[in-house]
């Protein structure tokens, strides 16, 4: 044989290799993809004090997307345009995480919802970040519902996203009689091994009038959704809280909607020209049922960003949305409300505050 066709030989071999472990990779990840089940009764880890809520008093509220611990201000995230993938250290995620208890801590809230935190990640160096925060907010009911948990993503190449376990926590002070985990609709296409699994947590906890008040936990999808799916899953979302407006309930719901959540913060923030991404398309007053309203009245007369684009480092003047906030029933009244600004210095999200009042009708 001679030395030309031994070349030839081996390079097909190594091509042929390279298929089969590209095929192989896509395989594992076509076999491991499993969604969570629906309607799933989520644990509740107790702690806290108050048996019962009062109609008539003033309660407090805090949500927050913290970024499983990685969106210091100079960090940048790959999907979005930029290059990281992971959080730069373990010590970093810990940071994040300790600051974004402390600073819901210092609200003095009565409830706490946290979303994008992880369990078990490569990109969070598999820092526990529920176990971190429930050791820092004492005297309160957890409730975790995990909102995805991937494959390994050997995406970008130079450093991979990996394994990702992550969802959402609920805090109250008030026990929490029972909780569910919703399965949202998502994309069928090779996109959903990105924007992976996505859902809400319903948490019911007793008022003393008879009433209960039901506080939804939400993290809708952001990459690769079309109008239609986002649609799809405010719709399902809104028709779960709609059966507890007509049964009287009091609803609180919170979290990151991924869309412009006042219709019109991306111009406002941002100019008229600005652009419009999957995850800033305005959410419509159409698609909110009556007896539910969206809290946008806030308390110092300013629109403030809830979250900013991850292209480039944070500096003043980048693309920033308000796409975090609290939707209510109309048996609640909002006494206050707040866009906190934190200049993005632990997450790539500010936290949203609201007081609100269980109207005793």
């Amino acid at each position: 044989m001679s030395k030309r066709k031994k070349v030839i030989r081996c390079i097909a071999g190594l091509f042929l290799i390279a298929i089969l472990i590209v095929a192989g990779y896509f395989a594992y990840l076509f076999i491991s993809y499993n969604r969570i089940e629906d309607n799933k009764s989520l644990d509740v880890v107790e702690g806290a004090g108050l048996d019962t809520l009062r109609a008539g008093e003033s309660y407090t509220i805090l949500t927050q997307n913290i970024g499983f611990g990685a969106y210091t201000p100079d960090y940048t995230f790959f999907m979005d345009g930029g290059k990281e993938s992971r959080a730069a250290s373990k010590e970093s995620v810990e940071a994040c995480i300790d600051k974004a208890a402390e600073t819901a801590i210092s609200y003095s809230p009565d409830f706490v919802i946290f979303q994008e935190v992880d369990t078990h990640a490569t990109r969070s160096y598999y820092v526990d970040e529920v176990e971190r925060i429930n050791g820092k907010l004492d005297g309160f009911d957890s409730v975790f519902a995990m909102n995805y948990h991937s494959a390994y993503l050997c995406y970008p190449l130079n450093e991979p996203h990996g394994k990702s376990d992550s969802g959402i926590v609920t805090y109250s002070k008030a026990k929490v009689k029972s909780a569910v985990r919703r399965s949202l609709p998502i994309s069928t296409g090779f996109s959903k091994f990105f924007d992976l699994d996505r859902c809400y947590s319903a948490s019911r906890v007793k008022v003393d009038n008879g009433k209960e008040l039901v506080i939804y936990n939400v993290h809708l999808s952001a990459y690769g959704s079309s109008d239609n799916l986002k649609t799809r899953q405010l719709e399902m979302l809104f028709s779960d809280m709609k059966s507890e407006v007509d049964k009287g309930n009091y609803v609180v719901c919170g979290g990151d909607f991924n869309c412009d959540f006042t219709g019109d913060s991306v111009k406002k923030l941002n100019g008229e020209d600005a652009k419009q991404f999957d995850w800033t398309m305005p959410m419509e007053q159409e698609i909110i049922p009556e007896g539910l309203k969206r809290c946008m009245d806030y308390s110092n007369g300013k629109y403030e960003q809830t979250v900013r684009n991850c292209d480039i480092p944070y500096k003043e003047g980048n693309y920033v949305a308000i796409v975090d906030g609290f939707i209510v029933s109309d048996n609640i009244e909002v006494e206050y409300l707040e866009n906190v600004q934190t200049g993005f210095s632990y997450s790539d999200h500010n936290p949203v505050i609201m007081k609100f009042v269980l109207l005793d009708e």
